[in-house]
């Protein structure tokens, strides 16, 4: 008679964050000779849910330290194939609940992993389309914006070291594995690299209620970077300013305002329908 399937025996809980806050990980680099990261960054990226943790197994730059699952979780992924870089350690429904809160929809299913790497922003100039975002702060928003940018096919997000979300739990999720298809760049200086990204022949679009004409009005051309500020704040003066054009986007509707992730996809659409259409040949 042939032997029942293995099953990882099911484990007691300990507590995912080992280490304290600290704004770099690693292997102890002088702080000159190491990317930026995030303000306040811990070194483990917290993700969860299926399409989260799903598109993360996919990925292999994605290091993986723990995978917590639950049994249907782990049958799941079994029917799947998705090969796991780890054993995964079984638990309950309510003790991933504990870690997360009863809010949080992980579908039993929570890893943790170490943070992707930042590009270098030269790398990111190469791309045909870029998102920048000004000290946008809510994770949600973020997350709903690296998921639009995923779909509209973007080679990059930039975005500041300081005054953003870590790509961790609410940001993750929101993004519904979309970080592991858009690198973010994080860098010191937004309007420093702004110009970089200039000089290396990137068009540098802002978006701005107040901009002189519509963004489907605009000559987009690649590569093209779009820039969003944050909601009520808008730009930067200092944003505005390095930007080579700025541009608003007009709604016929009653209601002239957009949340920023809703701008984002918006913009991002009208943007690629630009670039095809000046690629398009004759």
């Amino acid at each position: 008679m042939s032997e029942p399937p293995h099953r990882p025996a099911r484990a007691r809980l300990r507590p995912p964050f080992k280490s304290g806050n600290r704004p770099f990980a690693g292997s102890g680099q002088p702080r000159a000779s190491r990317p930026p990261a995030w303000e306040g960054e811990n070194d483990i990226a917290l993700l969860y849910g299926w399409h989260t943790v799903g598109e993360a197994l996919k990925n292999p730059r994605r290091k993986f330290r723990r995978i917590l699952a639950t049994e249907n979780a782990v049958k799941r992924l079994e029917e799947e194939g998705l090969r796991l870089p780890v054993a995964p350690e079984v638990v309950r429904p309510s003790e991933i609940d504990k870690l997360l809160g009863s809010d949080a929809v992980h579908q039993g299913l929570l890893a943790e992993c170490d943070h992707l790497p930042s590009p270098a922003l030269k790398k990111v100039a190469g791309a045909d389309l870029v998102l920048v975002l000004d000290q946008i702060t809510d994770p949600h928003n973020v997350g709903a914006i690296v998921r639009s940018a995923a779909a509209f096919g973007v080679g990059a997000i930039v975005t500041t070291a300081r005054h953003s979300p870590v790509a961790t739990g609410v940001l993750a999720k929101s993004a519904s594995g979309g970080l592991e298809h858009v690198p973010i760049c994080l860098v010191q200086n937004l309007a420093r690299a702004l110009t970089e990204l200039k000089d290396g022949g990137m068009l540098v679009v802002g978006l701005d209620s107040e901009g002189p004409a519509d963004i489907e009005d605009t000559m987009l051309r690649a590569p093209l970077a779009l820039v969003l500020g944050a909601e009520g704040k808008g730009l930067r003066q200092l944003t505005r300013e390095t930007c080579d054009v700025l541009a608003r986007i007009d709604l016929p509707g009653v209601i002239k305002s957009l949340n920023v992730s809703n701008a984002a996809a918006l913009s991002l659409g009208i943007a690629r329908r630009a670039l095809k259409r000046a690629s398009a040949p004759g």
